[in-house]
């Protein structure tokens, strides 16, 4: 087992990765002084798969434990859902000293993250992410929320939990496109920050592809590393962790004008690296075999590297973006690259070069 620790003060905690953990889960609560009362929030797909382990790991442990299970896929990221939890936490009665734990993928955790940052004002969470792309980028950092219709996560807040337990053998059951779609976060962390990691990835993409364990722990683990390196010195955004939204802002933006269900997060963003790739290019000078080196491994991750829009989609998406939360004074900024393993936040791009980019 591997353990990468969140420097956040008195809000640090553990991230533990390795095989077999879920089994582990009450032992690991236990641990924490949280109160026997505990909510495990999941989806309907995780749930048939993993939630009867983690329930009777944590009742072995001394917790009462209730299930809530929700709907799957990115639109249950509604005020309606978070509604519908409030609901059942309060007929089980849950106090200020109980606890949810998040049980699934990355809209999971988003969602019971807002649940237990709301509830009773605050109560704690234990993240347990069941897909690659949550486990190296959403169970970590405290970011939690909510979708409107105009955008997506334009209702949340920062709320830490008290645990991330990344059990990789979760991955074993993960479809195709899923492991795929978490690659592109992987992948992000090499252009943001690890050149040497972006050369790894290079090299050990088949393994990763092929669900290798040790590339996957190596992968998940240095993923955490970056992004607890980037949270524990800047935990609200006010300037270094933009970094982290690296091909977000676009990624975003077509995932709100395709409802939030054409494409999965990693794919939306995949196609977003790609174009701040090449905003890179333009604006910074990134060089040329550094943005094709970037669109090369989407490419061989099998993630989508483009978009075609129809003058009338293009008009959506600016609108979308204009609704994005690093909008500063009206501006659209961007995350752009200097070389491989460095970038700038808030770099404000004209609207001619981001089209150009995206009808490239």
């Amino acid at each position: 087992m591997r353990t990468v620790q969140v420097p956040l003060g008195k809000r640090s905690y553990r991230i533990l990765i390795g095989g077999g953990l879920l089994a582990r889960l009450g032992t690991e609560c236990k641990k924490l002084s949280l109160g026997a009362g505990c909510a495990v929030i999941t989806d309907r797909n995780v749930g048939p798969r993993f939630a009867k382990v983690a329930l009777a790991s944590l009742k072995a442990a001394g917790f009462d434990p209730v299930l809530i299970t929700v709907p799957a896929g990115e639109t249950a990221k509604s005020l309606k859902t978070v509604q519908s939890c409030y609901d059942q936490l309060a007929t089980h009665r849950l106090e200020r000293k109980s606890f949810i734990v998040a049980l699934g993928g990355g809209v999971v955790g988003d969602l019971a993250g807002f649940v237990a940052a709301t509830y009773l004002r605050g109560v704690a969470f234990v993240q347990v992410p069941t897909t690659l792309l949550s486990q190296v980028d959403s169970s970590v950092g405290g970011k939690v929320g909510v979708n409107l219709k105009a955008g997506k996560n334009l209702v949340g807040a920062f709320h830490q939990p008290r645990l991330v337990l990344c059990d990789l053998d979760t991955l074993r059951s993960l479809p195709e496109r899923e492991l795929r779609a978490g690659l592109a976060e992987v992948i992000k962390y090499g252009i943001i920050y690890d050149a040497r990691m972006f050369a790894w990835l290079e090299k050990q993409l088949p393994a990763l592809l092929a669900r290798d364990a040790k590339a996957l722990a190596a992968a998940v683990a240095r993923s955490c590393e970056i992004k607890a390196d980037v949270v524990g010195q800047d935990e609200t955004e006010t300037g270094l962790r933009a970094i982290l939204n690296f091909g977000h802002t676009i990624g975003h933006a077509i995932e709100a004008i395709s409802g939030y269900g054409e494409y999965l997060h990693g794919e939306a963003i995949s196609i977003g690296q790609i174009a701040a790739a090449k905003l890179s290019t333009a604006q910074l000078g990134l060089p040329e075999r550094d943005s094709a080196g970037i669109a090369a491994l989407f490419t061989a991750a099998g993630l989508p590297t483009r978009i075609k829009l129809s003058p009338v989609q293009r008009k959506k998406l600016f609108a979308a973006m204009q609704l994005d939360k690093k909008v500063s004074g009206g501006e659209i900024t961007f995350v752009l690259a200097k070389k491989l393993g460095e970038v700038i936040w808030n770099q404000k791009v004209p609207q001619t070069e981001i089209e150009r980019v995206l009808i490239d």
